[in-house]
């Protein structure tokens, strides 16, 4: 047997329970191990943890007090819903509603014993709640977009009208018929601009004329604002314009179709509103007139284009549309100059509660504003707003306060939750929180009694420190507040908005609000001309200063941002705006640390090419300009290109004298050899001694240029010359709906047809080849669906994308 050694376990003094911590200390003259030296750190460490956790815990604890769940309902609502619009296809009903349900009970089962468990049900179910409310509203809207652009002979009633500052008109048509040809799929809301017209028709009357349509517009670039998506969820299935004045139509040739009691009130408002913007501009012509007709009726088209561009780059365009801003002055002054009118009979004032009269006047007030001012989405969610703080004083609640917020929130998220995914909703929103939070933070802090400030001599000067100091901070906390949604969606920032807003805000507050509601009191009486002449005088100057600051330049252009960055910045926001506790500046590091990432990782590289949806515009993207294929590109499209890829610059194509284009239609055009011949050394000869990077043209017929790398880019506008230009090119363009799909030379082709599926496009030349983005990778979604129609056959094809060819050059 093995011998066993019994050793003797003795406790050592000073070893306890501590551990580690009370280990003797090491003989003098003697180095610490590193585990002896390690120790104390570790524990330092583990305890500053254990205390960052606890006060964690106390705070979130804290935010749970102030009920933090109801402020976050509204996001995780409009994230649902913005999840279901991103989505490649449309997200099934039935299982989205199953586990609505699954999740109530699991909200109802965890109870209030468990409250992170049910907090995190609950944040679960409001998502699927609001991808439910994005389905409702896409079966709500179901419109018909128009597949193509086709000339036809249109008939429709108008619904709206709104003129221009070039005399023309714009018309929203309820269509009627359409004829020579008919149409397959007519929308049943068309947009259409008339020119030549003695006198606008009135709404209510039914129109007809020769009419070019067109779709509306899908993205200018991949990752753009698709106006096809704005315009499924408007109604609004077609856009064009009338050859010529169309003509009205008596109304008993028409048959007369069984209306609603809704929509005879909507055509009494509609002409009411008419009406009244054509009043203001009978008594101040011009920008003046166009301008206060805006801020009533939210007409701004008649603004000219020079005026909107100085209000745009000045930081003051918020001021022309029916926002926050408008109704929250009509409201304070109708409440404020109410209230005061009932206090000068101390009878009423004595007995009944003032207060909340002047409220429900306030509120009376703010509803025929927004009957008045067309629906605009903007002035929807500004009267839900101002109505639920005016409501909130009837049940003796405070007005301001991010609950009203959150409520309001809700309630235009479920209302439209398309909404949410808009440059109104964001920034209006991003700006009210950042004033509430605010606001809130300065009512919350320590304030030290001064008595030099309460001397009767200086309370004049101190009310108009507060004054002013009020009006900056806002300026700067709305301007800070909307910034990132400002770059998100347009691209550009605003150098010189915060001195621009403090000199017109004081114009707008005490001069024209105040005079715009009382000439629109008196107005039923045709007392109001001297009123709105007060008004007239404030907007021109606020225009003087909008042009003024405009020449200073101050427009900044950023370009787009990467899609991780705005959702992580955006996050950070609202975590910033809706903690009340220290919690809050964990959104702001997360802010910080994202932007400096943004700033400090390469950009993605620019593409090389850019393709219109149509093909008939395209562009070379060089270091410090772009160089097209139009003398004058359309404006709609290459200013979105100029801003999201800040080039400013246009290099405009040269001109060559080339053979004559023949005529016929293109689809038919056959040259012969020698042309074929011609057009393809043309081409050569153009591309090889032509400006680098720069097109050449021959008018109505093709455009060549060479890229850096050495490609060759054609561009025809007559199909008759695609032999030609697939040997002189190795990427080829054309608008036209061509049904073949490549180049028997192997070069890249878009074409009209192909174009029309996968939307604008962005090439970038690399060793492998052209390396292709596309505006939309699939057609599943309805605002997308058109673009997959085929009126041959009357059906829609696969809405998969495939036709492209990309075997380079």
């Amino acid at each position: 047997m093995q011998e066993m050694t019994t050793v003797e376990l003795r406790p050592q003094v000073g070893v306890g329970l501590a551990g580690p911590a009370s280990l003797p200390a090491p003989a003098a003259g003697t180095r610490p191990t590193t585990t002896q030296a390690m120790m104390p750190l570790r524990r330092r460490l583990m305890a500053a943890i254990a205390k960052s956790l606890r006060a964690g815990g106390r705070m979130l604890s804290e935010e749970a007090d102030y009920d933090r769940q109801l402020l976050f309902s509204p996001v995780f609502l409009g994230a649902g819903a913005a999840f279901w619009f991103l989505a490649p296809t449309d997200i099934p009903f039935l299982p989205s509603l199953l586990g609505l349900m699954v999740l109530t009970v699991a909200v109802l089962v965890a109870g209030r014993g468990r409250p992170v468990l049910r907090a995190t049900f609950l944040a679960l179910a409001l998502v699927v709640c609001g991808m439910l409310c994005a389905q409702f509203e896409k079966w709500r809207a179901s419109t018909v977009i128009l597949d193509s652009s086709v000339t036809t002979t249109v008939t429709g009633r108008v619904e709206r009208r709104e003129g221009d500052d070039r005399g023309r008109w714009r018309y929203i048509l309820a269509v009627t018929g359409t004829e020579e040809p008919a149409v397959k799929r007519p929308p049943k809301r068309i947009t259409v601009i008339a020119r030549g017209a003695d006198a606008p028709f009135e709404i209510g009357d039914i129109i007809t004329g020769r009419a070019r349509l067109t779709p509306p517009a899908g993205p200018a670039l991949p990752e753009l604002n698709d106006f096809s998506f704005g315009a499924y969820f408007d109604g609004i299935g077609a856009n064009g314009f009338f050859y010529g004045a169309p003509t009205k139509v008596d109304s008993q040739a028409e048959p007369q179709e069984a209306r609603r009691a809704t929509d005879a009130l909507l055509e009494w408002l509609y002409r009411l509103r008419s009406g009244i913007g054509d009043r203001i501009r009978s008594i101040l012509p011009g920008d003046t007139g166009a301008f206060a007709a805006a801020l009533v009726t939210d007409e701004r088209r008649a603004i000219s284009n020079e005026t909107t561009d100085a209000l745009r780059q000045s930081g003051l365009a918020h001021i022309i549309a029916i926002s926050g801003l408008n109704m929250a002055l009509s409201a304070g002054i109708f409440f404020v100059g109410f209230r005061m009118l009932l206090s000068l009979f101390p009878g009423i004032a004595q007995a009944y509660p003032t207060k909340k009269f002047a409220a429900a006047g306030a509120l009376i007030a703010v509803t025929a504003y927004f009957l008045i001012s067309g629906f605009a989405v903007s002035a929807e969610r500004a009267f839900i707003m101002m109505a639920i703080m005016l409501i909130a004083v009837f049940f003796d609640r405070p007005s301001i306060s991010l609950r009203n917020v959150a409520l309001s929130a809700l309630v235009i998220i479920a209302l439209a939750p398309s909404e949410v995914l808009g440059p109104s909703f964001q920034m209006s929103f991003a700006a009210t929180l950042a004033l509430v939070s605010g606001y809130q933070l300065w009512k919350d802090r320590r304030v030290r009694e001064n008595a030099v400030l309460k001397m009767p001599a200086l309370r004049p000067v101190v009310a108009v420190g507060r004054f002013f100091g009020g009006v900056f901070l806002t300026s700067l906390i709305g301007g800070f507040s909307t910034a990132l949604f400002s770059i998100e969606h347009f691209h550009r920032l605003t150098a010189y908005g915060l001195p621009a807003n403090l000199a017109t805000m004081p114009i707008i507050s005490f001069i024209v609000m105040p005079a715009g509601l009382f000439a629109m009191l008196l107005m039923p009486f045709g007392l109001d001309a001297l009123p709105w002449k007060v008004v007239g005088f404030g907007l021109d100057l606020v225009i003087a200063v909008a042009r003024t600051i405009s020449g200073w330049g101050g427009d900044i252009g950023i370009g787009r941002l990467p899609g991780w960055y705005f959702a992580v910045a955006v996050a950070g926001f609202l975590l910033m705006t809706l903690m009340r506790t220290r919690l809050r500046h964990v959104g702001t590091a997360i802010m910080a640390v994202s932007t400096l990432a943004f700033l400090v990782l390469p950009a993605r590289r620019p593409p090389d090419l850019v393709i219109s949806e149509d093909g008939g515009l395209v562009a070379i993207v060089k270091a410090s300009a772009m160089a097209s294929n139009r003398e004058r590109p359309p404006d709609f499209i290459f200013d979105q290109w100029q801003r999201a890829l800040v080039l400013p610059t246009h290099d405009p194509p040269k001109m060559l004298d080339g053979p004559a284009v023949p005529e016929g239609d293109d689809r038919r055009l056959r040259l012969s050899a020698g042309q074929q011949n011609e057009a393809r050394l043309a081409m050569r000869t153009a591309a090889a001694g032509g400006t680098a990077e720069r097109f050449s043209c021959v008018k109505k017929a093709w455009c060549v240029a060479k890229l850096a790398n050495g490609h060759v880019v054609t561009v025809i506008e007559n199909a008759a010359y695609l032999g030609p230009a697939c040997d002189a090119g190795d990427i080829v363009i054309t608008p036209v709906r061509l049904r073949s799909a490549s180049c028997r030379s192997g070069a890249t082709l878009f074409t009209g047809e192909t174009l029309r599926r996968t939307g604008s496009v962005e090439l970038r030349i690399t060793a492998g080849g052209p390396e292709v983005a596309t505006a939309f990778n699939a057609l599943s979604r309805p605002w997308m669906r058109h673009r997959a129609y085929d009126w041959r056959n009357d059906s829609f094809t696969d809405s998969g994308l495939s036709g492209i060819s990309d075997s380079g050059g």
